[in-house]
């Protein structure tokens, strides 16, 4: 992946963190993993998403 996409993926990942702390919504270490790896291209937008859908179902079931 080209250096400038992943500047401009990191800005966004900025922005959006940027705005869940201002909404009060913590991120979760896992998450900031993702995000990092889809800013260089280790894993799609797809993917991302999946593994974090995975990841709160699992949360939710053991609070069960």
């Amino acid at each position: 992946m080209v250096p400038q996409k992943i500047a401009q993926r990191k800005r966004a990942m900025r922005v959006a963190d940027a705005v869940n702390k201002i909404e009060g919504a913590p991120v979760r270490s896992y998450a900031i993993e993702l995000s990092n790896a889809w800013c260089e291209g280790k894993i799609t937008g797809a993917q991302m998403k999946e593994a974090l859908r995975k990841s709160h179902m699992e949360m939710a079931r053991r609070m069960k």
